[in-house]
């Protein structure tokens, strides 16, 4: 092991980076590598693990250590990980289908456990690696393969979900917003317990320009707004748009400053502890409301491999080695002869 500070191109690895050319998987790749340098991370102590489908070839791309497991168990392998080893940085990388499909239940155990991983959840709302059969985030009308017709099921919100699971920490980032992305993934590995950071990945063969809508150059600054706690939520040109709580109401609207009385007072604040508003924010898909962008949710809570350890310990001491014993005590009974 070696203190010297390590850069990037210190995380790549040996193996050739079999993505379609143009895949957003490559821009999230190159943010990860950057992440890792900045926080100072080491190759030895690092671990990604993965299910199946594109986003999962990840491990074999990092110069760390991998476990690229079966479909959708991947939470379950890095909450093992973790529980045999704490001091490890585990990494968990998923696609929306490997996660919300048939790792669905998995990933919901994850976050309401709150095991501290970093969960990465590349969304392209289609099954890329299978050939581009729709996914539990494919919009309804999504022709594919699997529905030639048009989808007619409603897409699941994997920031709503996270939420709804009870996670302590939600965010979202874009495959090609390299700042953004970046300084998400830091906040990200800083928290203790599960960081889930859903990514908006362009697939360009089998859902190319899904999102063009709110990642193209022109439609960024009012189709996003980029959430920092703290902060008014302001967006748009020159920042003249801004979001606050409509009159009367629970829900979210769009405000011009300077129009009707409009001030920066009326703007909403950013708060990131606050769930209801990560949930209103997480629910803002870029029709009517901008899509947000950034740390929605952040909230420290008990973290399950530090009270599996406390467990341990406490019921440990005193007891007795005797495994016939152990296996006597507690509830038991005795059969009678008849």
């Amino acid at each position: 092991m070696s203190d010297i500070k390590l850069t990037a191109k210190d995380f790549v690895s040996d193996q050739e980076v079999r993505w379609c050319p143009g895949c957003g998987d490559y821009a999230i790749l190159k943010a990860v590598q950057r992440t890792l340098a900045d926080v100072e991370a080491k190759t030895e102590n690092t671990v990604f693990v993965s299910g199946i489908g594109c986003a999962a070839r990840f491990p074999y791309y990092m110069k760390t250590y991998g476990f690229h497991g079966i479909h959708g168990r991947a939470p379950s392998i890095a909450t093992g990980i973790k529980l045999a080893n704490p001091d490890l940085d585990v990494w968990v990388v998923s696609g929306d289908g490997d996660a919300l499909s048939i790792g669905g239940n998995h990933f919901v155990h994850l976050v309401r456990r709150n095991v501290d991983v970093q969960f990465l959840l590349f969304n392209n709302e289609i099954y890329g690696l299978t050939k581009g059969q729709f996914s539990p985030t494919s919009r309804v009308g999504t022709r594919s393969p699997s529905t030639p017709h048009g989808s007619i099921e409603n897409p699941l919100s994997a920031a709503l979900v996270a939420l709804g699971a009870g996670a302590h920490f939600v965010a979202r980032g874009v495959d090609n917003a390299q700042k953004q992305l970046v300084a998400t993934l830091t906040r990200a590995h800083a928290f203790k317990g599960t960081s889930f950071v859903e990514i908006f990945q362009n697939c360009i063969v089998f859902n190319d320009g899904i999102f063009t809508e709110f990642t193209a150059k022109d439609k960024v600054a009012v189709k996003q707004v980029y959430v920092e706690h703290g902060k008014p939520l302001l967006f748009g040109k020159d920042h003249a748009l801004g979001l606050r709580i409509k009159p009367g109401t629970l829900s979210l609207e769009i405000v011009t400053l300077g129009e009707q009385g409009i001030s920066a007072d009326d703007i909403l604040v950013h708060d990131e502890t606050d769930r209801a508003l990560a949930a209103l924010l997480a629910d803002m898909n870029g029709d009517k409301l901008p899509i947000a962008i950034g740390v929605l949710y952040c909230k420290p809570g008990h973290i399950f491999e530090v009270e599996i350890r406390k467990l341990v310990q406490r019921e440990s001491s005193g007891t007795t080695s005797n495994l016939n014993d152990v296996l006597r005590a507690g509830h038991t009974w005795t059969v009678a002869d008849t």
